[in-house]
């Protein structure tokens, strides 16, 4: 196994131990903000006056959270006066594994169903047997040596 792959593979291990951690956490209607705030029972002028900024930025800030506005920065100082911890991640829509198979498995079968059109032109098409093993096989060699657009969306 080369160092490459086996940083990859780490790499992976990390986003999916998050991606379960995770599983089913979603944006409180309020946002975090506010949604921690209430649960502190900390009002929105106590807030501002341990940021030392005014009780409209808060209020402020609180609505730009829910229009995807805010900045990590706000999240963190508002955090940090809140007692809290300011965390953020980026998590999969499934295993990491399973999105890098769907997407092996679309490159290789808009790769042989170019190539068939091609064959059927010099009547030498595939059965579909024949597609279903060539994709199999394609995929199967991207998912072990990812091509350099593998990621590339034309072709």
């Amino acid at each position: 196994m080369s160092v490459k792959t086996i940083i990859s593979s780490q790499y992976r291990e990390k986003v999916n131990q998050a991606s379960a951690q995770l599983q089913g956490m979603a944006l409180p209607p309020e946002g975090w903000l506010c949604t921690v705030r209430n649960a502190l029972g900390m009002s929105a002028a106590a807030l501002a006056r341990r940021l030392g900024k005014t009780r409209a930025l808060v209020s402020n800030t609180e609505k730009a959270e829910l229009e995807g506005g805010v900045t990590l920065k706000a999240m963190q100082s508002m955090a940090e006066a809140m007692n809290c911890r300011f965390v953020y991640a980026i998590v999969p829509n499934g295993n990491i594994d399973a999105i890098l198979k769907s997407r092996a498995y679309e490159k290789a079968r808009k790769l042989v169903e170019a190539g068939s059109k091609h064959m059927a032109l010099e009547q030498q098409s595939l059965s579909q047997q024949q597609i279903a093993f060539e994709i199999e096989r394609l995929a199967a060699d991207m998912l072990k040596n990812p091509p350099a657009d593998f990621w590339n969306d034309e072709a």
